[in-house]
């Protein structure tokens, strides 16, 4: 068979495969994610992202529910009030819901949930910013939650429908990591390590006449060819998070997908560990900054989809600065800051990379970029659960990662967070800002923090992490875009 028929004839194949599988599937989907969830699927405790992809508002619920367009809408609560000085909320829960294993949900789960995230020992990733703020829980009665905060929280309603807010029952809590047991629309079923993870639908969940789907199955797909080639052949039906910008055009083409490119709250850095010599030298931090060529790494790793940025938030947060100016590509600006700071060159140091393309493929650019500065970036690439227990940890030297949770700025406030930045004038100005309730005010004080962030070079800020959605065009429902990272299940249909 020569060439173009083979070529005719693999696409023939393809193109029925797609078919049988619509025809195959009404109530049952299958999608693609890039990382496995790791090291389990509790979201109050692990700080992966990949966790709240799989279970959150489909198998664990929060207070409030954090839409696609980044709106905040009643969940578990069904209404609430704040008092007048920001630090007293009041919910009003919705009565009648029912974990999956039939214990009743009421005020007494939301105080357990809560208290457990502020403990002593909790890993809870919003500890210090969200729960160690609670001063007082109060449970007048069973249906209602009276939250006292230590200090006024203006995103605290936004905090709320995070998947660190998820609620659990203390019947099944300590298990969540391996078997997820909440109030969503959806409920585990099973997890094949390495392989995929399924979800099954909630029959006796509170609306459960409005979800279409029986059975959600994720599929663990980490290279970008292998993510190709599952949705041409009609293995997964679609990807919300495909990892293979240059391969957007080919599905454009094809009429029998549809493809959305749309934005994350992902702030993708070259994150710098500020308590290893020589970068707790501000210069050495500012001469990495002008090594790095933004654009470059933007049309090399990522097709050219992402905005730049200067610091650590994007263009669709509230406040937001362009402040990428404020770091310009400037190689030989890079090479005296070097110098100024009496470092000799070469310098050694090692470039850890998670499996993601942003990173891996944008790691090769950025090591070529330091090495033309008389920078040497030994390129060390890790699985997802290494670069947690190792960089994440404050093992490293330089790495790249995209922080996909929305206004985590707060996470500059914590000297033992793994960049290990230390600077009391960004603690006051987190203090200051946590303090103001004028919305107005807020955003003047955002404007700062930014700039800190920017002037103290704690990071080099790369771009924010686009999204693209990639699925068969039967397939209705996917998020364009991704304000927190999470799917939501309840909306999909044929």
């Amino acid at each position: 068979m020569n060439r173009p028929l083979r070529f005719l004839f693999a696409a023939l194949i393809a193109s029925l495969a797609v078919a049988a599988s619509a025809q195959g599937r009404k109530d049952s989907v299958v999608l693609g994610m890039v990382l496995e969830p790791a090291p389990g699927l509790d979201p109050t405790m692990a700080s992966a992202a990949a966790i709240g992809e799989v279970v959150h508002m489909s198998v664990l619920e929060g207070l409030t529910k954090i839409g696609m367009d980044g709106s905040v809408s009643p969940l578990l609560a069904e209404s609430w009030t704040v008092d007048p000085d920001g630090k007293v909320y009041t919910f009003k829960l919705k009565r009648g819901v029912k974990f999956h294993d039939g214990e009743a949900f009421d005020a007494s789960d939301v105080k357990f949930s809560f208290e457990r995230a502020k403990a002593e020992g909790s890993t809870n990733k919003a500890k210090k910013s969200v729960f160690d703020n609670i001063s007082r829980i109060e449970t007048p009665d069973a249906h209602t939650v009276i939250v006292l905060l230590e200090r006024a929280d203006g995103n605290f309603l936004f905090r709320m429908g995070e998947a660190t807010a998820a609620i659990l029952d203390p019947k099944s809590a300590a298990t969540t990591a391996t078997k997820p047991v909440g109030t969503g629309p959806f409920a585990f079923a099973d997890w094949k390590k390495g392989a995929s993870i399924t979800l099954v639908k909630n029959n006796d969940y509170r609306n459960a006449a409005a979800v279409k789907m029986k059975r959600v199955t994720y599929r663990f797909i980490s290279d970008p060819a292998a993510q190709v080639s599952a949705l041409l052949a009609g293995d997964i039906d679609g990807m919300p998070r495909f990892g293979a910008p240059q391969n957007l055009p080919q599905f454009q083409a094809d009429k029998r997908f549809t493809v959305a490119i749309g934005g994350t709250g992902g702030k993708t850095i070259v994150a710098i560990n500020n308590k290893r010599k020589p970068f707790d030298d501000v210069r050495v931090r500012r001469a990495i900054a002008a090594a790095v060529d933004r654009k470059a790494i933007i049309d090399g790793a990522m097709e050219g989809h992402g905005a730049p940025i200067g610091s650590h938030l994007v263009p669709s947060d509230a406040g937001y600065v362009d402040l990428t100016a404020m770091s310009p590509h400037d190689p030989e600006k890079a090479k005296r800051l070097l110098k100024e700071a009496g470092v000799a060159t070469p310098l050694n140091v090692t470039l850890t990379l998670p499996p993601p393309q942003y990173a891996r493929k944008g790691g090769e650019i950025v090591a070529a970029q330091l090495a033309k500065v008389g920078i040497n970036a030994k390129i060390e690439n890790v699985e997802w659960a290494q670069w947690l227990s190792g960089a994440f940890k404050g093992n490293y030297d330089l790495t790249i990662i995209s922080h996909v949770e929305p206004l985590d700025f707060d996470r500059y406030a914590d000297p033992n967070y793994y960049w290990g930045y230390d600077s009391k004038a960004f603690r006051d100005l987190l203090a200051q800002y946590n303090a103001t309730t004028d919305a107005k005010a807020r955003l003047k004080i955002v404007g700062d923090i930014q700039r800190r962030l920017a002037e103290d070079q704690v990071n080099a800020y790369l771009f924010q992490l686009p999204q693209f959605a990639v699925a068969r065009k039967p397939l209705k429902g996917l998020w364009s875009s991704s304000p927190i990272f999470a799917n939501d299940l309840a909306a999909l249909s044929w």
